[in-house]
């Protein structure tokens, strides 16, 4: 996501007030998990493990591969095309949101991957053990059962989750101090117990904590607009204060820092 243009767009030189910067936030479609918008506007540190150039090798040797809540299919599609010609001999990709289906379809359809439309809290349409590869970026909600039913035993889950109290510094500006429970949903600890109740082994369970930078309230308005669960209910006539302090922050003091948290999941469905 890096430093804002002070310009107003139309070809002077007048700085962009708060109400300019927000109706460009509220402007910029937000279907897909394509965040190029961002340059020059935010900033955001990327775990060192590199998640999709490692699916991609983990695509390469695979059967039946199976992405879950895809997005717009923009990490999936990266992997495949960094994977080795004709591996996985099937893949096949999740997605909920109607708008993000239909994004997938268009970018994966090319590469012969059927993007089907799943609810996030619906079971899975394939059959058990019908997978040797299961990988997800950032699921809402990790469907731990499902996972372990539909992966063969032996079985790969491939992941890169949110992690706890990520961009809270952002989300507690807009609705304050967040109780302890609320702080610990997505924590690793937790993940590692759902995902071993469900007959999964964790392999290998690495997290971090990254700097993130925001450089005007567009980047903020249109941020929140595409990650809808960091604060639930969003738009800007009901946060206009916070978003107007948040702003005039921004521009006395510089850039907004956050820290998002990452954890790398690597398990295997137990074999009996």
């Amino acid at each position: 996501m890096s430093s804002p243009q002070r310009q107003s767009g139309n070809g002077d030189d007048r700085p962009r007030t708060f109400e300019d910067l927000v109706a460009e936030g509220e402007a910029v479609p937000t279907e897909g998990w394509d965040f190029s918008w961002f340059e020059g506007r935010a900033t955001e540190a990327r775990p060192s493990w590199g998640y999709a150039v490692s699916l991609a090798g983990r695509l390469a040797g695979a059967r039946a591969a199976l992405d879950v809540q895809t997005g717009g299919g923009e990490v999936l599609d990266f992997a495949l095309g960094r994977a080795a010609p004709g591996a996985p001999v099937l893949a096949v990709a999740t997605e909920g949101w109607p708008a993000n289906v239909a994004k997938a379809t268009a970018l994966l359809g090319p590469r012969g991957v059927p993007v089907v439309a799943v609810a996030e809290d619906e079971p899975l349409p394939f059959a058990d053990g019908a997978f040797d590869l299961v990988s997800s970026r950032h699921p809402v909600r990790p469907p731990w059962a499902e996972i372990a039913r539909v992966l063969e035993p032996g079985g790969s889950y491939f992941a890169q989750h949110v992690g706890p109290r990520s961009v809270f510094e952002l989300v507690e500006h807009f609705l304050g101090p967040l109780p302890d429970e609320v702080s610990a949903v997505r924590h690793p600890d937790r993940e590692r117990a759902d995902a071993e109740a469900a007959g999964l082994e964790i392999v290998d369970l690495r997290a971090e904590r990254l700097r993130v930078e925001f450089h005007d309230i567009a980047a903020v308005v249109h941020f929140l607009r595409k990650v809808v669960w960091m604060v639930p209910g969003f738009g800007v006539e009901r946060y206009e204060a916070q978003l107007r302090s948040l702003h005039e922050r921004i521009e006395s003091e510089g850039p907004f820092v956050a820290h998002s948290t990452r954890h790398l999941v690597n398990a295997r469905r137990r074999v009996r």
